[in-house]
């Protein structure tokens, strides 16, 4: 799981693996691979950055297949 901030400040986890995109709106909204989206402070750079994080924390560094 990452840590995100939504606007009103509050921390939300969500598991980078059922990210289908992200866009900003201008903020940054999330859509998750259900449909839900989630709208964040965070940059799409961060997100990225934990994702990559994440990954390479459990063990996943190649591209998956």
């Amino acid at each position: 799981m990452i840590q995100v901030e939504r606007l009103n400040g509050s921390s939300y986890f969500i598991n980078p693996h059922m990210i289908e995109s992200m866009e900003c709106l201008p903020d940054l909204t999330i859509t998750m691979l259900s449909g839900k989206k989630i709208v964040v402070r965070n940059s799409p750079e961060d997100v990225v950055n934990k994702i990559v994080e994440y990954r390479s924390r459990i063990g996943i560094n190649g591209q998956e297949s």
